[in-house]
């Protein structure tokens, strides 16, 4: 057993940065990280190769993925499939999400073909 201590505390992005990420476990069938956007702030993240969990700890924003846009808080959990294109907009209230990857994030992605 391991208690992973300090997810899902909100961090400030580091000067220039939109976003903080912060990697707290990683295993070769999956990661677990916190993604922190600030109020306002943007979300410029890529689709990845591997599955996610979001489970939002803190923070108000609205999620969009697959053509669909939801209102988060905390205690909303998300799943997004990989490959999906999303995205936090309408970040309200500073957002602190725990992410789950399933495989370890970018473990996939020497896999990923071009284009996908």
């Amino acid at each position: 057993m391991r208690v992973i201590t300090g997810a899902g505390d909100y961090a400030a992005p580091p000067p220039g940065e939109q976003a903080a990420w912060a990697e707290h476990l990683r295993r070769p069938d999956l990661s677990v990280g916190t993604y922190s956007i600030p109020a306002g702030g943007t979300d410029e993240q890529s689709p990845h190769t591997e599955d996610e969990v979001y489970l939002v700890a803190s923070g108000r924003a609205s999620l969009e993925a697959g053509g669909d846009r939801v209102a988060v808080g905390p205690g909303s959990v998300i799943y997004v499939p990989a490959g999906e294109e999303h995205r936090f907009t309408a970040v309200t209230a500073d957002l602190a999400v725990i992410v789950v990857f399933a495989p370890a994030e970018y473990s996939r992605a020497d896999q990923a073909q071009p284009g996908s």
